[in-house]
């Protein structure tokens, strides 16, 4: 089991990810939703989200795999849109109990990556800090639709992956993703970024013909 009991606190938030697993495995599609909404705003649930793909989508049919895939993206993107929302409607709270370098660091990585900033975090596993570029959407005022389409993109790829392993490899994938999810994450991570820099350099290469033929 990922999530490990303890006390205090930390105790109590590991036993209501417990429960909102157990409530995945038992109800499906609306559970996984719960379990996303819940790990996309304000409670952790390391993993929760990939592993319960990947078990109730192990032996299913690609139609009921997808549909668990949807129901995981929608929770996310509730679960993200509060955030957003507590970073907009918070912002002044936020700017006064982080240290302004910092939010000036990812101000800039807004500015220079655009939706980017938004899409790559939000394929990686732990432990990206996933959330804090969330709320920083809010704060800075990313447009919402922007930040819908960012979340939507990221997280559809990250869940997709697991789920479509998940029907073709079954206990295979569960195995393998609890013992190399960040290794996963990453390689993704650098399969975005080539796509990402020969976008780049296509755009770059169009624009030097255009020109070109102008002259």
């Amino acid at each position: 089991m990922l999530l490990t009991s303890g006390k205090g606190i930390g105790g109590l938030l590991s036993t209501i990810g417990q429960a909102l697993y157990g409530l995945a495995q038992s109800l499906g599609g609306p559970g996984l939703f719960l379990v996303a909404l819940a790990d996309s705003s304000f409670l952790s649930l390391p993993e929760g989200n990939d592993l319960l793909i990947v078990v109730l989508s192990t032996g299913q049919t690609w139609d009921v795999m997808a549909y668990f895939v949807g129901m995981t993206v929608l929770g996310s993107i509730a679960g993200c849109s509060l955030l957003y929302y507590f970073g907009r409607r918070g912002g002044g709270f936020i700017e006064r109990r982080v240290k302004k370098l910092k939010l000036e660091r990812v101000e800039k990585q807004y500015q220079k990556w655009g939706l980017w900033a938004i899409i790559i975090p939000s394929i990686l596993p732990p432990p990206t800090p996933f959330k804090a570029f969330v709320l920083s959407a809010g704060v800075f005022k990313v447009p919402f639709k922007k930040f819908l389409v960012a979340v939507s993109i990221g997280r559809s790829i990250r869940y997709l992956m697991w789920g479509i392993l998940a029907v073709l490899y079954g206990e295979w994938t569960k195995q393998f993703i609890e013992n190399n999810l960040l290794e996963v994450g990453l390689i993704l991570l650098g399969a975005m970024l080539m796509a990402v820099l020969s976008y780049f350099v296509f755009r770059k290469i169009q624009r030097t013909a255009s020109r070109q033929e102008a002259q």
